[in-house]
Order: structure tokens, then sequence, then C-alpha cells
């Protein structure tokens, strides 16, 4: 009997620009790899290397992996790991050329290739002040170049998951409507791509591991596209269900994630234990993907300043209200676009620590004209030091304001972007669409496209029975996370009994009830009971982007924690 094929075992070393540098070589030395992954971009990242490349056109890649294989490469050469990463930014082909210069360099033989057609800015008029803008391309890129016999691909504006499914493609063999085994590959792609939140970082029940150094994940993925994520031994973290649940939920909507591979079906993943740090992923069922491609709009949306006041001790409302006053007829002669005041009352009364005695009085403007945001608010805050509320003292020195970014996603026909594969040997290589899908219960007109999914049956509720007063995360793990201007939260059970009660407890109204910030916005709520899990997305929540950094938690990393920290009447049988 001919034994199953090996596992192809993919790994990551990166989770965003700034990771772990020391990552790549700890995943080479810690165990067997076949393909080393690292995902640098982020829509925030996109800005920063969007503003690289206008001050220099050679510029505009992730220049860390560069610095990382200065004593890596040969490493991963000499023990056979291919490097997938999608740290060209906007510029792959550069980086490819400084690949090849340090090969050649170190000495070391080494086949580059890169994936290029994403950057659509020269392609049409997208409008006043963008400086990016690029196609969100699937993994048939690097399959193509990988089959070409590339030891290293690099590529521009991917999506993060395509830096697993286009080497599992590859050597599998998979065709490009094996719509389950690549769905199965963009979950484990989803599961690993940043890094350490899949081995207990950011994790909601933290305490119950050693997360001083986490170790990065590892998928081996199989044939038919389930997977068990793992990480190599002696490494610090864990794999458990939950951990791996709760990078599952991180940045997801409803039962469709769509991608420009394949739309996989969050509603069929199962996940089961699998041993120590072993967790199973499979049943994962695929379908077509949509016909356009998510595109990244990154443009200058104007300037922005901050001040943030510090007010210590008694009056606290009068000490706001004293300053607010005096910055706002500072500000009546030329008052910015967009002015914000929030109060945040950190104090606490008779504190035996001076932080802990005092609130913090934020002030963000914004304006098109950097001269409205820049001295004439920090001047206006300066001249208050001796002239204002007792204590006053300000967190930083108020700066001249800085530019700020704005993401904005649209489609883009996928047959009209020039997906392109350049191998090894320089030859260009056309890469189609994936074939396209059936019509749809609805016409497709959005990324998430492919019709509305049936709402799952919810089970039973708990029986009644006495409750006690308690946060939500005493039974609850909660993550959350961006997606342009709007945020999701994942909120899961940790058993049947906890589903049971959250299922038919945490609605869309409730929610808005324990966030206010969220009353006036849209809420919708996907259930996914095989994960026991509920997941919410808040539009609007973020205004324009993390990079116009429209709120204290601009990137809603916090909120599922914020959440789990509000109070409800919780059955006491689940305490």
């Amino acid at each position: 009997m001919t034994p199953p094929p090996r596992p192809l075992r993919i790994g990551n070393a990166s989770g965003f620009y700034g990771d772990r540098f020391d990552a790549v070589r700890e995943m080479l030395t810690g165990g067997p790899l076949d393909v080393l992954t690292g995902d640098y971009l982020a829509e925030l990242t996109m800005l920063i290397l969007g503003r690289d490349r206008a001050k220099d056109p050679a510029r505009g890649y992730a220049t860390t992996f560069l610095r990382q294989l200065e004593d890596t490469l040969g490493l991963a050469m000499e023990r056979g790991v291919r490097l997938v990463t999608n740290a060209g930014g906007l510029n792959p082909a550069g980086l490819a050329d400084a690949i090849r210069a340090l090969a050649q360099r170190l000495g070391i033989d080494c086949r580059v290739a890169h994936v290029e057609g994403d950057d659509l800015l020269g392609v049409r008029d997208w409008g006043p002040g963008v400086f990016a803008a690029n196609a969100y391309l699937g993994g048939a890129g690097i399959t193509a170049c990988l089959r070409g016999g590339a030891d290293v691909v690099v590529t521009g504006r991917v999506t993060d998951a395509a830096l697993v499914t286009g080497p599992a493609a590859a050597h599998f063999g998979w065709a490009a409507d094996d719509w389950d085994a690549l769905a199965g590959a963009v979950v484990a792609g989803h599961i690993l791509e940043c890094g350490t939140q899949a081995t207990g970082g950011n994790y909601a029940f933290f305490t119950e591991h050693d997360l001083r150094r986490p170790g990065f994940p590892l998928a081996e993925i199989h044939p038919d596209g389930s997977s068990v994520i793992t990480k190599h031994p002696h490494t610090g973290g864990a794999v458990t269900v939950g951990t791996v649940t709760a990078q599952l939920l991180y940045e997801t909507a409803g039962a469709r994630y769509p991608g420009p591979d394949v739309t996989a079906r969050l509603d069929s993943v199962r996940l089961a234990p699998d041993g120590p740090d072993r967790v199973r992923v499979h049943g994962v069922r695929g379908e077509a993907p949509p016909r356009t491609l998510k595109t990244g709009l990154t443009r200058l949306g104007g300037h922005r300043n901050e001040v943030v006041f510090v007010l210590t001790g008694l009056d606290i409302e009068a000490k706001a209200a004293l300053v607010r006053d005096q910055m706002e007829g500072a500000m009546s002669k030329r008052r910015p676009a967009e002015v914000r005041w929030t109060l945040s009352r950190t104090d606490h009364s008779d504190a035996a620590v001076q932080e802990e005695a005092s609130a913090l009085l934020r002030l963000v403007v914004r304006d098109r004209d950097a001269a409205a945001v820049g001295r004439a608010i920090s001047g206006a805050a300066v001249e208050l030091a001796l002239a204002s509320y007792p204590g006053f003292h300000v967190t930083a020195p108020p700066g001249k304001g800085s530019p700020y970014g704005v993401f904005e996603a649209v489609d883009t026909p996928a047959d009209t972007v020039p997906h392109t594969a350049v191998l090894p040997d320089g030859s260009r290589l056309s890469i189609s669409p994936a074939p396209a899908p059936p019509a749809w219960p609805a016409p497709p007109t959005t990324p998430a496209a492919g019709g509305p999914v049936d709402e799952p049956p919810l089970p039973p509720p708990l029986p009644p029975g006495p409750t006690r007063r308690a946060p939500l995360g005493a039974v609850a793990g909660a993550r959350s996370g961006d997606k342009g201007g709007s945020a999701n939260i994942g909120v899961w059970a940790r058993s049947e009994d906890a589903w049971r009660w959250l299922a038919h407890t945490l609605t869309v109204d409730r929610l808005r009830e324990l966030l206010p910030e969220t009353a006036p916005l849209k809420v919708i709520r996907h259930p996914l009971p095989r994960l026991r899990a509920l997941n919410f997305v808040v539009e609007g929540l973020l205004g324009e982007g993390v990079a116009a950094q429209a709120r204290f938690d601009p990137q809603a990393k916090a909120v599922g924690e914020w959440l789990r920290s509000r109070h409800l009447d919780i059955p006491e049988v689940l305490l």
C-alpha cells in the first residue's frame, strides 16, 4: 500500500512590518519546514510604503525582510526551505533585485521570482490625493513562480492567505477550481497570517499560557486542504482550539470569506485537538470567488494634530470646561475642519499615586491645510501653560501636526488586472483569473458577493436559573480588529452550555447597550455555531480607517476586551 503523501509544512515568521526580527532564523532552525512565509503588509503599511516611494521611486518595499536575509538566506537554501513573502509592497521587482544582489554578494545560489500587476495607480484616475492603488491578488502567481523553480518569491499586495494557497497549490497540483482544497488552505493561511496571534499572542485567556516569547505558527497542509496548526517544539505560547478560534474570527465578517482564489465558508470549519500544541482544521468547504478583486486606495486625507491635557485631582469637569473654552476661543479665527474633544475619566478619588488621580482630555484636530492644525493649535496650547486650570500640563510637547492617510476599498473586475508571474529566468507569465462563478442568488457587486447565507439554527437556550452579575469575559473570549473604517468583534464560548447562553443573549441590541459607541452605527451579527462563536461587524466605527486615527484605539484591537469587561447577568451554572 502506498503511504499517504507527507504534509506540506508551511511556517510564518512575520505578521506585520515590525514583527520580531529574529523570527526568520528561529523558524529555520527550530524544526523542519518546506516553506517559510512572511506577511509585512497592512492598510497602514501601504501608507508608510507609499510615502517612502514618493520620496524615492526605488523604495516602497519592506526593507526589514532584506536585512533579515543577511544571515538567513544561506541557511534557508541549505535546508531547502522556500521563502514566500509580500514584503515587496509597492515595489516587488525592486526587492527581488535587491535579494539577487544580496545572494551574489554572499555567494549563494538562489533563484528569485516575483509577482506583479497589483499596482493599479497609473491605470486610471482614482481621484485627488491617491498615492497607492493596489488590487488584492490571489496565490496563482506564487504557484507559477514556485513551479518555475523559484527559491524565493516576492509579491506586492496579495491577500494574506495567498502566501499559503500559492505554495500549497504548487505542491499538490491543485486546479484553479479545487474549491474545497483551496478553501482549506485559505483558512490555514488566515490562521498563520498574524504570526504569534495563533500561538497565544493577544489571546483573551492569556494567563493560561507562558506568553513571554511565543513561538511562530506553522501549518501541516494535507492534499485535501485540511491542516494541522502547530509550532516548533520547545517554543513559547500554545496552540489550542481557543487560540485558533480567536485568530479565525480576527478581521472576518460572515459565513463567506471571499478572496481571489476561492470563497471559503467559515461556517463549515471544524476544529479538533490533535495532541499537545496541535489543532486539526478540517471540513472546510469552498465556493467560487467573486468576479472582482478588492482594491485598496490610500490617499492623503489631510493633516492632524493632537494635544492631551492632564487634569488632576478635584473639579475635573470644571477644569476640562475651562481649557476647552480657552482653546475654542483660540481657534475661533480659523477653526480646523474637524475638532474632536474626548474626556477620559481615568482618575480615582483619594488616589495614592498622582497618575491615578488624573484624567485625560484629548483634543484632535484635522484639516486639509497643514497650517490650520500646526502652530495655530500647538502655540495656543503652549500659551495656556501659566494661564489655565491648576496643575496644567500635557502628556507631550505639542507638535506641528502630521499628514494622515485615508484607506478606501473599491472593486475592480478581476479580468482587468494584469496579474503576472516573473519567473527566475526573467520570463513573464500572465495569470488568468480564477474560473468565473456560477450565477449567484443576487448579482455580485462586492467582494462579499455570493448571496445571503441563511441564518443557521441556534442551540436551545439554557433553562431559567439563578444569575449573577459578572463580566462577559468570565465565560467568553473575544478578538477584534479593523477592516477599513469598520471593526469586527468575534466572541466565542468555551463550552456548549456557554454557547447556548451566548447565542441567545448577545444580540445586536445587547451589544449596543454594552458598547454605547456602537449605538448609532450599523451592526451586523453573524452566528458561527461550529466555532461556538458570534461575529459582529460594526460599520464606520473607525471613521476613514486606521491611518486616519479617528479614535483612541484606531485599529479596534481592544474593543473585544472592552466588551469582555462589561457586566451582565450570567447564569450561575456557567460561573
